[in-house]
């Protein structure tokens, strides 16, 4: 049809054939860096940062949940989410967003150490030992004003 659109991404048309389709990896990559983008996590300098702009209250749960992950040791792990909140992973360490009054960070270690942060960036270093997966990090906790 002429003057159509496709829905789904393409991601090459060769010249002896139509328009291909990405495979399903390409696809899901291509979502979960959107996802990302919305939920506002960005990476600048080797500093990690949540800024949930395009979020809206609608995509926080109105009453307690519960959120399953698998954490850096391959193992199930589930964790009781409050009113106001979601959760996802990133590098597979549970981040929740709870809505506050403010823009505060809190680190929470294995061991039962909590590191706060004002603001919403976290420290090149902190952030370097994220990426890397050894750094002892049970959970992340935003605290972030809609």
């Amino acid at each position: 049809m002429y003057g159509a659109f496709p829905t789904d991404p393409y991601s090459h048309t060769p010249g002896h054939a139509g328009a291909q389709q990405p495979g399903m990896t390409g696809q899901v990559k291509e979502d979960i860096i959107t996802r990302f983008g919305e939920l506002g996590v960005r990476v600048k300098d080797d500093e990690i940062s949540f800024n949930p702009l395009l979020l809206n209250r609608e995509e926080f749960l109105d009453s307690p949940g519960k959120f399953e992950y698998y954490n850096i040791n391959g193992e199930n792990k589930t964790i009781k989410l409050q009113k106001d909140s979601l959760a996802f992973t990133f590098c597979q360490i549970p981040v929740i967003y709870s809505i506050s009054d403010g823009n505060r960070i809190h680190v929470f270690y294995s061991e039962g150490n909590q590191k706060d942060i004002s603001g919403t960036t976290i420290s090149r270093e902190l952030s370097n030992k994220i990426f890397e997966r050894t750094s002892g990090i049970e959970k992340i906790l935003v605290e972030v004003s809609l």
